[in-house]
């Protein structure tokens, strides 16, 4: 294969290119991906419309950091996920890092277990060796989690972590963080940078890097070394495990656990943390324990989807578990299960929003009672001045900040994503309605499913030794802040230009009741909200309190809608009435919208 010593371009500029594509497959160092774009070339200059169609999407542009960094389809183009795209993203990273860090900056990259992320770490290290950085490369199938916990336990000025977390088994993606030396050069506030240190790129760093790989002219033309990069061991894994126990959350009665890891990797870092926390009683999914690309059990490896747990629900059934744990592949998130007679499977998901008010509530009463050891030491950290803060995103419920007011503690919305919630100054946890919960952000600055799932489950067995359940620690708080009822509504559209068709209608003519209620508010998110910078979604606020928001995913093809009712305080008797609200708008949306 010929190597290129010109600029391989991209992106098709004004239609189909056929060099444009030769281009870029003498440059792909993978044989694999250049031996399959060359067949589908061929059958476009014969006159496959459908092949034609491909690589005009394949040469759109190249893929760009969305909610949660580069991630898309493992196939080869600008605009899929493949190694031309990961080399050209390491060799942007590492300008940027050069530039404001100097000579020896340092990077730590892990990775997951799906197809190529071992390829992909490898060359990440190898630019990164050879732009005149250290490389530090985590032992292979660790969660992401470790990988944010190894920038910071390692004072390091980056991380780069390749998953595509929750999606289809053809994904893949590269998520980058950054310490606090680039920040501060980059940042003119040294709060905020030190507040975003350790979490995932921001503006204006991700447009900075951005710049910085649109300036590769090829992937040939990117220095890699063969060796010289730094491997860690198991070591690394202990230290993570050493920083849950610190959290000072034990068992305090005999629980009986399910835990699947979804043919992900975070089986053997999360029985590892239950067991050192006191949870002996744990029964992992055995069909969905070990690392699997394939996923063969789920329709979708995720937890939110409908079926991921249905493994899990027949062995807590079997042998009577008091709740199941479910990580997502790469175990940033965390799902939660509990025993309903009520329910089909005997088990009730919690949403999460039902399990980020339970954790918030739980975490909120100990730092109230000083019974929290992160209270100790917070004033030495400068990011820390606001004093305790709480976080969720913007589309998460708004019962979080009703519960943290109860104990005289402050909440903040942000953007969606958690690269928006863990850098908010002086936070003790964050979390998202998407199943992400931080509940130890000056270790772990992003979302965490292990060291979430060890705490909630410290919470159920302490309310089992009280005589209470979860479902009655809901109710209680519900009886003293109100009832926040939450559903979501996705539309999962092969056809990505009916995501801005849909987006395009609501902004020229949005619904005027929810469920009734007219709606006495909308907000254009684009044009900025309550202080929170520019996003694409639609807000829309019912006389009665019921709130919408509508957006297009960050990380996968689909519209998605977040719907909230608000009841007043009383008991959960009010929950059957709420839950009827939710549905009739869900119904409405879904007229609406046609989709």
């Amino acid at each position: 294969m010929s190597t290129p010593t010109h600029r391989v371009a991209d992106r098709f500029t004004s239609g189909f290119d056929a060099e444009i594509v030769r281009a870029w497959i003498a440059d792909d160092p993978d044989e694999q991906t250049a031996t399959a774009l060359t067949a589908i070339l061929a059958e476009a200059e014969s006159g496959d419309a459908a092949a034609l169609a491909d690589l005009e999407d394949r040469f759109a542009g190249p893929l760009a950091f969305g909610t949660a960094g580069l991630r898309g389809e493992i196939a080869a183009g600008p605009n899929r996920m493949n190694r031309s795209v990961v080399i050209r993203a390491a060799a942007g990273l590492s300008a940027f890092l050069a530039e404001t860090v100097g000579s020896g900056f340092r990077v730590v990259i892990g990775c997951d277990a799906r197809y190529k992320s071992a390829d992909f770490a490898r060359d990440t290290a190898a630019v990164v060796t050879a732009a005149g950085g250290v490389a530090i490369q985590l032992p292979e199938q660790l969660p992401t989690p470790l990988t944010a916990f190894a920038l910071t336990h390692l004072s390091a000025d980056a991380a780069v972590m390749v998953t595509a977390s929750h999606n289809p088994p053809a994904d893949n993606g590269y998520k980058v963080y950054l310490g606090e030396r680039p920040l501060l050069a980059i940042e003119p506030d040294p709060t905020a940078a030190r507040a975003g240190a350790g979490a995932q790129i921001v503006p204006p760093a991700d447009a900075l890097i951005a710049e910085k790989i649109a300036a590769v002219d090829s992937v040939a033309s990117v220095p890699r070394a063969e060796t010289g990069w730094e491997h860690l061991d198991d070591s690394i894994v202990a230290a993570y495990l050493d920083s849950v126990t610190d959290l000072g959350v034990r068992s305090s009665a005999d629980l009986r656990i399910v835990l699947t890891s979804l043919h992900g990797v975070g089986a053997g870092v999360a029985e590892a943390a239950l067991d050192l926390t006191g949870f002996a009683d744990v029964h992992p999914v055995s069909s969905q324990q070990a690392p699997d690309p394939d996923f063969p059990t789920v329709s979708f490896p995720n937890p939110e989807e409908a079926g991921a747990l249905d493994e899990s629900y027949a062995l807590a059934r079997e042998i009577d578990a008091d709740l199941i744990i479910a990580n997502d592949p790469d175990a940033d998130r965390f799902s939660a299960a509990i025993p309903d007679a009520s329910a089909g499977s005997g088990y009730r998901q919690l949403s999460g929003d039902e399990v980020g008010l339970l954790l918030g509530e739980d975490i909120a009463s100990r730092l109230a009672g000083q019974g929290d050891p992160r209270t100790e030491g917070r004033a030495d950290d400068p990011s820390d001045e606001a004093g305790p803060v709480f976080a969720n995103s913007i589309v998460s419920s708004r019962g979080l900040a009703a519960a943290v007011a109860a104990h005289g503690f402050a909440a903040v919305q942000t953007l969606t994503g958690f690269k928006w919630i863990s850098r908010v100054p002086g936070l003790v946890f964050g979390y998202e309605e998407a199943l992400g919960y931080c509940v130890d952000p000056t270790v772990v600055r992003d979302k965490d499913g292990i060291s979430a799932a060890v705490t909630f489950a410290a919470l159920a067995s302490r309310l089992k030794a009280e005589g209470s359940s979860i479902e009655s620690e809901l109710d209680r708080i519900r009886t003293r802040d109100g009832y926040f009822a939450t559903a979501p509504l996705s539309f999962r559209l092969d056809d990505v230009s009916l995501i801005a068709a849909a987006m395009a209608k609501l902004r020229e003519n949005p619904p005027t009741a929810l469920a009734g209620s007219p709606v006495a508010e909308v907000h254009d998110l684009s044009t900025g909200y309550d202080g929170l910078p520019p996003t694409d979604g639609i807000l829309l606020l019912s006389e009665s309190n019921s709130r919408v928001i509508v957006r297009p995913s960050g990380t996968e093809p689909k519209l998605k809608c977040y719907l909230e009712v608000v009841g007043a305080p009383q008991l959960a008797a009010l929950g059957p009435a709420l839950t009827q609200r939710l549905s009739t708008i869900s119904a409405e949306l879904k007229a609406y919208f046609g989709l």
